[in-house]
Formats: structure tokens, C-alpha cells, sequence
């Protein structure tokens, strides 16, 4: 469910069918599940769970859901035993891929992630055979209508790294020791964020300016986020608009 390529944003607007809508909540629903099932159900006491919960109501997960899914974590109902595994390979042009997954299958998982590498000219590699060009970090977003002087300021003073600008506003780029305290710290000071997370940032990108290895590597990434099992999907590429609006997706 994330990306770093300038052609993730053109996929993120294009209206979303009521299947692609059902495996996105069954994302954030397992989410929820093993936060709360790791750190407890209490929000207050677990900030794993209470960013879940705070990117599942963005997403349009119905509270009732999210009760429930929690309830889950907690022991409440049968939970599934879902694990946490990290996924490493090449798509077209030389692209390097990191896929996180959550799943109570991973044989199951494999084979449909092995399957879709293969099938979109990629090759699903061993475990750090690319995950060492992406850096681990925190990112805390916020609208465009922030003070961008004043959040530099206070993000500084909360010992974060950077402030980046996009065409949606900002983005805080913490470390993920750091992460926490500097959500919280920027809260306390009175900047409400509207997403928080922690991401694979790229440490090189591969510009693809071919429309054909764009679309096998466009095509490799919307499979893989299409699985039940996958939970965020990110690569190394940048692929210009032009060649993205071209692509056979």
C-alpha cells in the first residue's frame, strides 16, 4: 500500500471497485489484529495500535470492524495466527522490490508472491538481496495548510531528520527509534498528521523511461498489492507521468 514512484499517485486517484475496497480492509483489519495481539488493546498504551486505528478510519473501515479486529488481536475471538514476513526481489529493468506481508499461510503467501515476480518478468530473490537499498524509516505526513516555518522548527526540536515537501504537503522523516516520540511530540505542540507510518525510503532510484518495462513493473506492483497477504509494496523506481499515463495497466 506504499510506494515511492511519482506513478503511485495517479494509481492512489483512479476510484477504487468494491473488491480492491474489500482487500484493503482486510489489510488494515490484520493489522489491527496483531497490533493489539503484540502490544494490547488499550490505544492509549500502544502506539502500533493506535496508528493502525487511525489509518483504518482514513481508509473507511467501519468502526464495528475495527472493534472487532482488535477484539481479535486481544483474545476476545478466534484469532488468526498471522506472522509477519518480508518478501526481496527484482522486477523488470533492474528495479529492486521489498513486499511486507502478514499471513497465517506462508506457503501460500510465496507461491502467489513467487508467482507474480515471475509472471511480470521478475525474479523474487533471498532475504537482503535488495532490502540494504532502503532505509527504514518513520514518516509523519501533514496537509499543505500547515505552517511549514513552524513545523520545520518544532520537528527539529523533536529530534526528527528532515521535512520533505510533496504536491500533498509535508512529510517529517524520523528514524524508527525516534519515531514515536516525535508523533507525539508534534502533537503536543498542535500538529495533527495525517498519516503516520513507517516506510522503506530508497537510498538510489532507477528512472524508467521505457514504456514497456514500465508497464511490467507498474503491472508486478498493483498484482502483488492485489494479494490478501500483502501489505505495503515498495521499489526503487521513478517513473515519470508521461511514461506512466502511457503504460498498459
Amino acid at each position: 500500500m506504499s510506494g515511492h514512484s511519482k506513478w503511485a499517485n495517479i494509481k492512489n486517484k483512479k476510484a477504487k471497485t468494491d473488491g480492491q475496497k474489500a482487500v484493503v480492509f482486510q489489510k488494515y483489519s490484520r493489522e489491527l489484529i496483531v497490533a493489539a495481539r503484540l502490544g494490547g488493546p488499550d490505544p492509549a498504551g500502544n502506539f502500533r495500535l493506535r496508528t493502525a486505528i487511525e489509518k483504518a478510519k482514513a481508509a473507511g473501515l467501519p468502526n464495528d470492524n475495527i472493534k472487532r479486529a482488535i477484539d481479535k488481536g486481544a483474545g476476545a475471538g478466534s484469532a488468526d495466527n498471522y506472522e509477519e514476513i518480508t518478501y526481496e526481489g527484482y522486477a523488470a529493468g533492474g528495479v529492486a522490490v521489498v513486499v511486507e506481508a502478514m499471513t497465517d499461510n506462508r506457503n501460500r503467501t510465496a507461491g502467489d508472491v513467487r508467482s507474480i515476480f515471475s509472471k511480470f518478468n521478475g525474479n523474487l530473490g533471498e532475504t537482503n538481496c535488495v532490502g540494504y537499498m532502503f532505509d527504514k524509516k518513520g514518516s509523519v505526513s501533514f496537509d499543505s495548510d500547515v505552517d511549514y516555518d513552524k513545523l520545520f522548527e518544532a520537528a527539529i526540536n523533536n529530534d526528527a531528520e528532515d521535512v520533505e515537501e510533496d504536491e500533498d504537503g509535508y512529510r517529517v522523516i524520523t528514524t524508527v527509534e525516534n519515531f514515536q516520540s516525535v508523533v507525539e511530540g508534534l502533537e503536543k505542540e498542535g500538529f495533527k498528521s495525517s498519516n503516520a507510518e513507517l516506510t522503506r525510503i530508497p537510498t538510489n532510484t532507477i528512472e524508467i523511461n521505457d514504456v514497456k518495462t514500465a508497464t511490467l513493473v507498474m503491472r508486478l506492483i498493483d498484482r502483488l498489492e492485489e494479494l490478501d497477504d500483502v501489505q505495503n509494496v515498495y521499489a526503487n523506481c521513478d517513473i515519470p507521468d508521461e511514461i506512466a499515463q502511457q503504460a498498459e495497466v
